[in-house]
């Protein structure tokens, strides 16, 4: 399928927006909870999730301050996300040591172009976080997908600097706007097509090959793939959205199905079912059949209040 991309208002692009955030949410909330001795993933499977409530954790807070910026000025800019990024921090949210570090130092003054860059002896990191929360900027930016590479990137760059990380969250943005769009037209794309699109807009390196060979592995099984793309081990982009993408394009109607994909790989569960969770809502919405469960919705912790009080 061929993208025929076409210019929106900004009311058009919050829906989108708004249920690839609650499908990020749930999914980052119920992937956190394989982390607690007892969860069955069997039980997940039979149709008894864990009991709620699901409580979420970074990747969710992150994306909530990248909506409220989106919300509020419709694009990115640097200094202004960094700051809120540095001000919504809640460190028990369970944030990677890099980006807690980062996140402080912005805080206290210091800024963000010095410490996202000095971070891994200076070469910028390459961690998953980027990648992790940036799914609804994707499907806020589904008619405009270079302008949702474009934003994508300044998102990116506040905490992470390596070209890897940066391209990780390209990815991640630039599927998460096809999903919307394909719900848009009501057409679902191919497997196959879904990752060719995205990675005709990525830049060369090692997330982007991990991700032309999750599109040579589509038809694979849940633990073939993670063997092979790696599940987040790593907290890495290049092993996390491989997989994440291989998730949502082989799942892509069906958000129980993604996120229990993710959850059986076992790994950085939270953010890989955040991700795979942000870009298959976007095309099933929630609600749906197959879409986000209500009562999954039910389960999750409720977005912060900051957020859902928002007016514009």
């Amino acid at each position: 399928m061929r993208w025929r991309w076409r210019s929106s208002t900004s009311d058009d692009r919050v829906g989108p927006m708004l249920a690839s955030l609650d499908g990020l949410s749930v999914g980052d909330a119920l992937g956190a909870q394989f982390f607690i001795i007892g969860r069955s993933f069997p039980d997940l499977r039979s149709g008894r999730p864990p009991q709620a409530p699901w409580d979420w954790t970074d990747d969710t807070e992150m994306a909530c301050v990248l909506v409220a910026e989106l919300r509020r000025h419709q694009h990115v800019d640097r200094d202004r996300l960094a700051a809120e990024f540095a001000r919504r921090f809640s460190p028990e949210r369970d944030y990677g040591h890099a980006t807690a570090t980062t996140l402080r130092r912005i805080r206290n003054g210091a800024p963000w172009r010095e410490t996202s860059a000095a971070t891994f002896e200076g070469r910028g990191s390459c961690g998953n976080g980027a990648a992790m929360r940036v799914a609804p900027l994707g499907a806020y930016y589904w008619d405009d997908p270079q302008r949702a590479v474009t934003e994508a990137v300044r998102s990116a760059q506040v905490t992470h600097m390596h070209p890897d990380g940066v391209v990780g969250a390209v990815a991640v943005a630039v599927a998460a706007g096809q999903a919307a769009y394909a719900r848009h037209i009501q057409a679902q794309p191919t497997a196959t097509g879904f990752l060719t699109a995205v990675l005709e807009r990525l830049e060369p390196g090692e997330t982007t090959h991990g991700i032309y060979r999750a599109r040579e592995l589509l038809g694979a099984t849940v633990a073939e793939a993670a063997h092979e793309l790696g599940n987040g081990s790593r907290v890495m982009a290049q092993d996390t959205v491989p997989f994440a993408l291989w998730s949502a394009a082989t799942y892509l109607d069906d958000y129980p199905a993604a996120v229990a994909a993710c959850i059986e790989a076992d790994g950085d569960i939270d953010t890989t079912c955040a991700i795979t969770g942000g870009i298959v809502a976007a095309y099933t919405g929630t609600g749906t059949a197959n879409g986000v469960p209500q009562a999954w919705l039910a389960a999750r912790e409720p977005l912060p209040s900051w957020l859902t009080s928002i007016r514009v």
